[in-house]
């Protein structure tokens, strides 16, 4: 006997943004983030879904996860770089594959674009992030396996 089928995962439109705002804000809301309303995410998503430069994935039929991808050109190409903004699923449907069908659904969607290099940030207590991420090819480490040891540096400004 088998299980259900996987979890579809597709890209987000403009009209998805109400979906999206509510999961953004509660990802902010288990990890104790400050986190705008539901509704003035979704105001935010949409904008920047039309403009273009960013672009989401939803996971599940609630949906029940995403992956918010924002596109930038590359300095040393003519190609595009990727970067991970968000990946959440929502606790209830962790531990099934979603995160991991997110992840490698983004990787395509970014070489669809003609992003060459993904990266992303995550937090050393993450520890189910880091190993999903690892487990997809992402490394720490600069330029090779042992190279030196990667940081990720934020400020408000």
């Amino acid at each position: 006997m088998t299980g259900p089928p996987p979890s579809p995962v597709r890209a987000a439109t403009p009209e998805d943004a109400h979906a999206i705002g509510r999961l953004l804000h509660a990802f902010n809301e288990e990890f104790e983030e400050p986190t705008p309303a539901p509704a003035v995410l979704a105001a935010r998503m949409g904008q920047l879904l039309a403009e273009g430069d960013t672009a989401v994935l939803l996971g599940g039929p609630g949906p029940h996860g995403l992956a918010v991808l924002r596109f930038r050109p590359a300095i040393w190409t003519q190609a595009l770089e990727c970067y991970l903004a968000e990946l959440y699923v929502v606790p209830e449907r962790r531990g099934r594959g979603l995160g991991r069908r997110l992840m490698e659904a983004a990787m395509d969607f970014a070489r669809s674009r003609g992003a060459t290099h993904m990266e992303l940030g995550t937090s050393e207590t993450d520890v189910a992030a880091r190993a999903l991420y690892e487990s997809l090819g992402f490394s720490n480490r600069e330029g090779k396996p042992d190279g030196p040891l990667n940081y990720f540096y934020e400020r408000e400004l």
